[in-house]
């Protein structure tokens, strides 16, 4: 390894990237910056699933209002199920071994919108179920809204 390469990545991450990738093309894996290297590799990986987690955090988020505050459903939150949606499956789609971590990630998100609510809001936790109450298909469903009629999922066009 290149000393000067693991000084550049402290010193200049962006040039750093780009010439890991100059000695990856030329095969020049002895000058390789490989503790780093490997981090960073194994880092990109977890961005994935980080972002799965968000993404599923914030529908669920927006679905338990539903759920919870009926009365105030807008626009705004089914905007905001559609896009997660959306975005969940393109995320999946790219990187289809995430789909291993799925219901991980959807119980993670459930506990700690449970958890931040029952604080938060001041909501008793038996407000909330101890498991999510449709499957991970139904949750990723386009046009599926738990915890409403099935006259309220026609008369509310997805946008």
């Amino acid at each position: 390894m290149d000393d000067h390469l693991n000084n550049l990545y402290d010193a200049d991450f962006y040039r750093w990237v780009h010439r890991q990738a100059e000695l990856l093309q030329a095969r020049d894996f002895a000058r390789l910056d490989l503790p780093n290297l490997i981090e960073e590799i194994e880092s990109m990986g977890q961005s994935k699933r980080n972002a799965l987690e968000h993404r599923m955090l914030v529908l669920l988020t927006h679905l338990l209002k539903y759920q919870m505050q009926p009365e105030h459903i807008s626009g705004s939150w089914t905007g905001t199920i559609v896009e997660q949606r959306k975005r969940i499956h393109r995320l999946l789609k790219k990187t289809p071994s995430l789909r291993r971590t799925l219901d991980d990630c959807i119980a993670e998100a459930y506990a700690d919108i449970a958890n931040r609510l029952t604080t938060k809001a001041k909501l008793p936790r038996s407000c909330f179920p101890e498991k999510l109450a449709c499957t991970k298909e139904q949750l990723l469903t386009q046009d599926f809204m738990p915890w409403t009629t099935a006259s309220t999922n026609a008369a509310k066009p997805m946008p």
